[in-house]
Formats: structure tokens, C-alpha cells, sequence
């Protein structure tokens, strides 16, 4: 299991002029694209690679990773099982109110699957 809820607060903690970016949140916006994902990517990659993962290995993530994934979509040996931050209500997904209609693909694992009483 790997939590990426903090990945974002780590890895400013760690760049070089972090003060500067939060008086001026609108310099940091290149940096997110490439240096940030590079930075979760890195971390997934790490948890999908370790030794002992193989075909029979399911490595959950929990966090936003929508992103990232293509970065590392060579490295997964088993299974990827990513815990969506958000609601699953009517065969669509929902991430913090977002509009209807906006989704992800993806195959849900519900309290119920499926079955009802």
C-alpha cells in the first residue's frame, strides 16, 4: 500500500525556493507538471518495483495519481489497484463534487458489487 495523500506537501518541503512559490503560486505551475509528477512517479515506481513484486503482487495506491500513471504504466508487474478519492454513485465516478458526466476507466470494487438485496 502506498499513500500519496502527502506527495504533493513532501515534495515542496524538499524544492529549493519553496517560499518563493508560495508568494507567487503561479511561478510554480511548470514545475508541477514536470518536476512533481516526475517526483510521484518516482515514488509509485518504487513501490511497483521493490523486490518481491511479481505477477501475483497487487499494489494499492491511494492518492491522485490520474497523471502519473502513464509514467509508469511499463513498471507494473502485477496489479495496480488505485483507492479513488472520491464517490462511485450510478456507474459514475465523482471526485469533490465534480460536474456529472466526468469520468474515470475504471472497473469499481463497491461494498456490494454489484449484487443487491
Amino acid at each position: 500500500m502506498l499513500d500519496l495523500t502527502d506527495a504533493f506537501a513532501r515534495w515542496m518541503a524538499q524544492t529549493d525556493y519553496c517560499d518563493v512559490y508560495f508568494e507567487e503560486p503561479e511561478t510554480l505551475a511548470m514545475k508541477l507538471r514536470s518536476d512533481f509528477v516526475q517526483y510521484v512517479a518516482g515514488r509509485l515506481r518504487g513501490a511497483l518495483t521493490v523486490d518481491g513484486v511479481d505477477d501475483d503482487t497487487v499494489v494499492a495506491v491511494q492518492g491522485r495519481v490520474s497523471l502519473v500513471l502513464k509514467e509508469v504504466v511499463k513498471d507494473i508487474r502485477g496489479r495496480l489497484v488505485v483507492f479513488f478519492p472520491g464517490e462511485y454513485e450510478d456507474n459514475n465516478y465523482r471526485l469533490l463534487d465534480a460536474r456529472d458526466g466526468w469520468n474515470y476507466l475504471a472497473v469499481p470494487i463497491t461494498l456490494h458489487n454489484g449484487v443487491h438485496d
